[in-house]
């Protein structure tokens, strides 16, 4: 343990660092997406998603006896958001959209009363065989973008279920009280 708690929170509060810095690569350059760090995090997002969604989630529901984390269904909810943003060709408002997301989901799983540490906890000698089912999730493949009217409609309808929305800064602005 480094100090970011048991071998499963070490694994997953990892793997955000490095999908936090993917992202911050991606939109660095004044408006310009760097294509490449953003085909990293996008891929390595997905495959992040699919480690809580097959592995973890429900390691925590079977140590809990069958009861579901508290805020699973959140978790669920954000990850189908980010999958959904992670469709079309990126833009500025998505890369925002999915750093605003991230911040709010990513606090939900880590610290002390986070999903990993709750995982650890529970687990308890169990962790590590979980930790090394995390490390060892496949690559997941990739879809080219899809930007077709259908798929930026199941965008916001995701987003929206989720509690989230889709705004570039300029809408934003305009949208301010006066």
């Amino acid at each position: 343990m480094n100090g970011m708690g048991g071998s499963i929170a070490t694994v997953l509060a990892g793997d955000h660092r490095r999908l936090d810095e993917l992202l911050r690569r991606a939109a660095a350059d004044s408006g310009q997406i760097d294509h490449d760090a953003y085909g990293r995090f996008r891929a390595g997002l997905l495959r992040h998603i699919g480690m809580e969604e097959k592995i973890l989630l429900p390691a925590v529901q079977r140590l809990r006896g069958g009861e579901p984390f508290p805020v699973a269904a959140k978790l669920r909810l954000d990850h189908g958001a980010l999958a959904a943003l992670l469709m079309p060709t990126p833009t500025a408002p998505i890369l925002s959209t999915i750093r605003s997301i991230l911040t709010e989901h990513n606090g939900l799983e880590e610290g002390a009363d986070g999903l990993y540490a709750l995982c650890d906890e529970l687990a308890g000698p169990e962790a590590e065989r979980i930790a090394e089912k995390l490390r060892a999730a496949p690559e997941v493949s990739v879809m080219p973008y899809s930007d077709g009217p259908a798929v930026i409609g199941a965008v916001h309808r995701t987003l929206e279920r989720a509690g989230y929305d889709l705004r570039d800064r300029n809408t934003a602005e305009r949208e301010k009280p006066t």
